[in-house]
C-alpha cells in the first residue's frame, strides 16, 4: 500500500501549520505541495468532524517574517493566528545566500543568524500554538557536539535552548553525532538517514549497475562514519571498507593537524563500483583524496553520496577530478542551500527530500509512529527489485 492511500486512524494533534523560514523557502514550498495533494485525496469517515476542522486547505504555510533594523538587530513576526496549531518550523542554518543590511553594509547570514531567527519565530508564537516542532535538516553546531578540552558545548546548549522555549520535537537529518540528543532526554529528537533516497536517485541515473558484493562496495572515508557505512552496506548486501586519516600531530595548519595519508582497510576494490558514504562535504579535500586513492586501486566507478553538500571551497577541485575521471557522480540532498553552479554540473545528482519531510510531518501531526519511515529497508528492497527487473521507480 502506498502512503497516499494510508487509512487515517488517529485525529490530528491540531490544525497543521508549516512555517518555512526564508532560508528554507523552496524546500518548504515543495513539502507544502505534497501535504496539500495527499490531504485533498485522502478519504475518512471522520473528516467532517470538528477534530478535522481545517484538515484540507489550499496551503498549510503560515506567513512569518524576520526583518532587520539598520543596526543589524532583528525581530520575528507571525502574520496570522496560530492559536491551537501544530506548528512545524523549517530552517536551513547553512544558507549563506541570504543577506541583510548592517549599518549600510551588506552582511551574509551565518548559522548563528539563522538560529536567532528561528528563536524569534518561536517567541512570536507566544505560547499560543498547541505544539511547536522544529525541522532543522543540518543540526546547528552539530560539529561542536562534544567537549574534549576546556571548550564550549554549542550543540547541546542550542538543543536545550529550543526545548526551554517550548519546542516538543526536533527533526534533523544525519546528525554528526546522534548522542547529542542526550542533552534533551525528555523531548522528541529524531535524526533521519536519507539512504533510501540516495539509492533511488542513483538508480534513476545509472542504468548499468550490478548491486551485489562481487560488483559493488561501500566505503567510509573515515572512522567516524563507520556506523553509517555499515548500515548502508548491510541494507544493500554489500561488503564495506574504510579509510583512516594519518595525521601529523607535530604541526597545526588552519587550526587542525594536517592529514599525511589516507590508509585503506578492506578487500580489493579492483573492477568494482564504490559508494563513498558520509554526512557532509565541507571543503571536500579528504573526500577527493579518498576518491583518488580508490581510482588508483582500480575501482570502476566512484559515487560520492553525502547528505549535506556545503562545498565551502567551491567546485573547481571537483570539476578537475571529474574531468580526470577520478569521480563519476556526486549525490547530495536539497536539505541545504544549493548554488545554481552546483545544480548545473554534469556529475551532480540532486536528491530531493521534500516528500520524505512531508511524510514525517503528516505522521507526526497524526501522532503516528515514525518507525516505518526511519527504517526504509522494505522500500529499499522494493526499488532494488524494480531496478533488477528493468523497471523505474516513479516517485
Amino acid at each position: 500500500m502506498i502512503y497516499e492511500e494510508k487509512t487515517i486512524e488517529t485525529i490530528p494533534v491540531g490544525p497543521l501549520g508549516l512555517i518555512p523560514l526564508k532560508s528554507c523557502a523552496d524546500l518548504g514550498t515543495k513539502v507544502n505541495e505534497w501535504l496539500v495533494a495527499w490531504r485533498k485525496e485522502r478519504e475518512s469517515e471522520h473528516k467532517s468532524t470538528i477534530a478535522f476542522a481545517g484538515y484540507q486547505r489550499d496551503s498549510y504555510i503560515v506567513e512569518a517574517r524576520t526583518p532587520r533594523f539598520g543596526s543589524g538587530e532583528g525581530k520575528g513576526t507571525i502574520e496570522e493566528s496560530v492559536r491551537g496549531d501544530d506548528l512545524y518550523i523549517m530552517v536551513d542554518v547553512c544558507n549563506y545566500n541570504l543577506t541583510y543590511s548592517l549599518c549600510g553594509m551588506t552582511n551574509r547570514m551565518s548559522p548563528d543568524d539563522h538560529f536567532q531567527d528561528l528563536k524569534r519565530v518561536i517567541a512570536a508564537a507566544a505560547g499560543k500554538a498547541r505544539r511547536i516542532n522544529v525541522i532543522m535538516p543540518f543540526l546547528y553546531e552539530s560539529r561542536q557536539h562534544r567537549r574534549s578540552n576546556r571548550e564550549s558545548l554549542d550543540c547541546a546548549l542550542a538543543l536545550q535552548e529550543l526545548t526551554n522555549m517550548g519546542v516538543e520535537n526536533i527533526i534533523t537529518f544525519d546528525a554528526h553525532d546522534p548522542r547529542v540528543q542526550n542533552a534533551i532526554p525528555l523531548k522528541g529528537f529524531e535524526t533521519v538517514q536519507p539512504i533510501y533516497q540516495f539509492i533511488k536517485y542513483l538508480l534513476k541515473e545509472e542504468k548499468d549497475l550490478n548491486i551485489d558484493s562481487d560488483h559493488m562496495m561501500v566505503i567510509s572515508p573515515d572512522e567516524g562514519g563507520m556506523s553509517r557505512a555499515v548500515y548502508f552496506a548491510n541494507v544493500l548486501g554489500l561488503d564495506m571498507g574504510m579509510f583512516y586519516k594519518r595525521r601529523d600531530y607535530t604541526r597545526i595548519v588552519n587550526g587542525r593537524n594536517p592529514i599525511v595519508a589516507h590508509e585503506f582497510l578492506g578487500s580489493s576494490v579492483e573492477g568494482k563500483d564504490v559508494l563513498i558514504i558520509d554526512d557532509m562535504i565541507s571543503s571536500g579535500e579528504s573526500m577527493l583524496d579518498v576518491a583518488k586513492e580508490l581510482k588508483r586501486r582500480k575501482a570502476r566507478k566512484v559515487f560520492i553520496c553525502v547528505t549535506f553538500g556545503l562545498f565551502t571551497n567551491g567546485l573547481a577541485k571537483f570539476d578537475e577530478y571529474y574531468a580526470n575521471g577520478q569521480i563519476d557522480r556526486i549525490l547530495t540532498t536539497n536539505l541545504v542551500y544549493q548554488t545554481p553552479e552546483l545544480l548545473s554540473r554534469p556529475y551532480y545528482i540532486n536528491v530531493d527530500m521534500s516528500k520524505y519531510i512531508a511524510l514525517i510531518i503528516d505522521n507526526l501531526n497524526h501522532d503516528d509512529s515514525l518507525s516505518d519511515l526511519l527504517n526504509p529497508t522494505r522500500r529499499i528492497n522494493k526499488v532494488l527489485e524494480q531496478y533488477r527487473n528493468g523497471q523505474s521507480e516513479q516517485q
